[in-house]
């Protein structure tokens, strides 16, 4: 009983060796550091408080084992949760010079929809599916869709693919997540590109919605507000195919489906190809997404 006395006991030395009181095991969090690991993060201060006394107060050590640990729970939530459906979400639209990038990312509530992180992710996920393409500018627009498999396997610029930056999302939010789709529209010279998102988000710099669109067009100057006014069309309209205006056009207005016959959504005395004259606009292509239209139809 003496001997367990003692080493209850700071500073005794028994046998060449020094017991130390347990309260001297961890030094004490720094709180500047608690609270922008916290920051930079977005995870729970117990977890960084954890990270923090794990590796002495090194912020950065500490910021790269949550992260790690971050994904390796969220594999394993992916695994348990991938039965859950995945009827919400956003679609994000990135648009880098000649090169415009669309692509779903779904959860299992609209409350984690809104959430900053996620947001995050669909808005990173776009970008890396512009920037990241071995495809050369040629003669013709290249329009590109990719599958979920494939968005999955995406190296992201800092090495990480898609999919374990969807697992670090998972691991942190505890939700559902998939990566169902993804298009992308390579424009060649004279051809440019403009994206629009709906509803429209308060950062433009950034467009997620519940819908999305891509418009290719061939113009003489540089694109004006009707190049975004035809994207919200797009989205709005949901035509099947751009048309000529030598097709035939629907006996009721309501039910047509050629762009070029519709009404300007934003004029309805005008259809879309008079309005096209007008600007000297042509529409090579477009890709539209709606958030969760491929369960729909399922």
């Amino acid at each position: 009983m003496a001997t367990l006395s003692l080493l209850r006991l700071p500073g005794i030395k028994m046998g060449g060796s020094r017991f130390l009181h347990v309260g001297q095991i961890l030094a004490a969090v720094d709180k500047s550091n608690l609270a922008k690991l916290r920051k930079r993060t977005g995870f729970s201060i117990s977890n960084c408080k954890k990270a923090l006394d794990m590796h002495a107060n090194d912020i950065t050590k500490a910021e790269e084992w949550l992260q790690a640990e971050a994904q390796a729970q969220g594999w394993a939530k992916a695994s348990k949760l991938s039965g859950r459906t995945t009827a919400q979400g956003l679609v994000g639209v990135h648009i880098d010079g000649p090169v415009g990038a669309i692509l779903e990312v779904n959860c299992e509530t609209d409350f984690v929809a809104r959430n900053e992180q996620f947001r995050s992710l669909v808005s990173q996920a776009a970008k890396e599916c512009a920037v990241n393409t071995s495809s050369l500018r040629q003669d013709t627009l290249l329009k590109e869709f990719m599958s979920e498999e494939q968005l999955k396997g995406m190296v992201a610029s800092d090495g990480k693919t898609l999919a374990d930056h969807l697992a670090l999302v998972i691991g942190v939010i505890g939700e559902n997540m998939s990566l169902p789709r993804a298009a992308r529209l390579v424009a060649p010279d004279g051809v440019q590109l403009v994206g629009y998102s709906h509803p429209t988000p308060s950062d433009e710099t950034k467009l997620l919605g519940k819908f999305g669109a891509i418009l290719a067009l061939r113009s003489p100057g540089a694109l004006t507000e009707v190049a975004r006014q035809l994207c919200l069309h797009v989205i709005g309209m949901n035509p099947k195919a751009i048309g000529n205006p030598d097709d035939p056009k629907a006996p009721n207005s309501d039910d047509e489906m050629l762009l070029i016959h519709q009404e300007f959504l934003t004029d309805p005395t005008k259809t879309v190809g008079e309005v096209l004259q007008e600007e000297n606009i042509e529409v090579v292509d477009y890709i539209r997404f709606e958030c969760g239209e491929n369960n729909k139809e399922e």
